[in-house]
């Protein structure tokens, strides 16, 4: 979406309202053809496993007891997470898409969906070409319906017909978009369970940013995100749902996209103005250690030997 849609990100083409799709849909096909060719030729000889990796936010309803707000946050999640999933899955793109893309394409004259169609053949290929999913999650939005005049400018954000907000009292240790909401993490991954039939999953990213630089390196916000985030899938797993392992987002500060240099996601801080680039362990560090070590929280009662 930011590298077809809006630009923001490479390689900077502003399709709107057809150019992530198109993007997407080649992404799909793409990912099954790489299944297949693994299948077919080395799964045999290396028993190894072929998966794709999905980021998504988590979408709750402001009112829980409204239909119009409840279908409005089913399609947040369905226009992010459903966009790639549910044709690996289930074999199609999820209806909600199906039906808001069409209907905004037809009222806005166009003889065909600006959503691709999959051919019979293609749907069948492509089912099922997952061993696991990685899910890549980061925040929550509170969620409700807003519709967008199809004399508009198409493009995917007014394909939802939906407006997204936050709590004011959620932390926000990083950037102005990560709010800390742990509970969601909870939601999409049960979410994940029901939908797709409880695939074997791999958290493949999840953290926060710092926003202030603590010239002692103790990253509090980012230790707070760590123990909320991996509390909700430990509840996860007595749901029953089917994580497998868990990756903090990430090791080092890094280069983030069009942020450059400046969103530091990483456990070790880098002096990118030195030309060594020494790296110096933040607080988190020691408390990610401690979790590893004893494969969850660790017993505060616990004396070490």
């Amino acid at each position: 979406e930011k590298g077809y849609e809006t630009g923001e990100h490479a390689p900077g083409l502003k399709l709107g309202g057809c150019g992530a799709y198109k993007a997407a849909h080649h992404i799909i096909k793409t990912h099954a053809k790489v299944w297949h060719s693994y299948n077919n030729t080395w799964r045999r000889e290396q028993r190894g496993m072929v998966g794709i990796s999905l980021t998504s936010g988590w979408g709750e309803p402001v009112d829980p007891h409204s239909q119009t707000d409840r279908d409005a946050a089913e399609r947040y999640i369905q226009f992010h997470l459903g966009w790639f999933a549910n044709p690996i899955y289930r074999g199609d793109y999820p209806e909600v898409m199906k039906n808001y893309i069409g209907k905004k394409s037809a009222q806005q004259g166009l003889g065909t969906s600006r959503l691709p169609t999959f051919s019979v053949q293609e749907k069948t290929y492509i089912k099922g070409t997952s061993d696991f999913l990685g899910i890549g999650h980061f925040t929550t939005r509170y969620v409700l319906q807003k519709s967008f005049p199809f004399l508009q400018v198409s493009s995917y954000h007014t394909d939802h017909d939906l407006a997204e907000l936050v709590d004011p009292n959620w932390p926000a240790p990083g950037p102005k978009w990560l709010y800390s909401v742990p509970w969601g993490f909870r939601r999409l991954l049960n979410f994940i369970k029901t939908q797709y039939g409880n695939p074997l999953i791999y958290v493949t990213e999840n953290g926060v940013s710092e926003t202030v630089q603590c010239p002692q390196l103790c990253d509090e916000g980012r230790i707070q995100y760590l123990k909320g985030y991996i509390n909700e899938i430990l509840k996860a797993l007595n749901d029953g749902v089917n994580v497998k392992g868990y990756t903090a987002w990430s090791l080092l500060d890094k280069f983030e996209w069009n942020k450059g240099f400046s969103e530091r996601f990483g456990l070790y801080h880098i002096d990118f103005k030195n030309k060594n680039k020494p790296r110096y362990p933040k607080a988190s560090v020691d408390y990610y250690k401690k979790i590893i070590s004893a494969n969850g929280f660790p017993n505060p009662r616990e004396v070490m030997s």
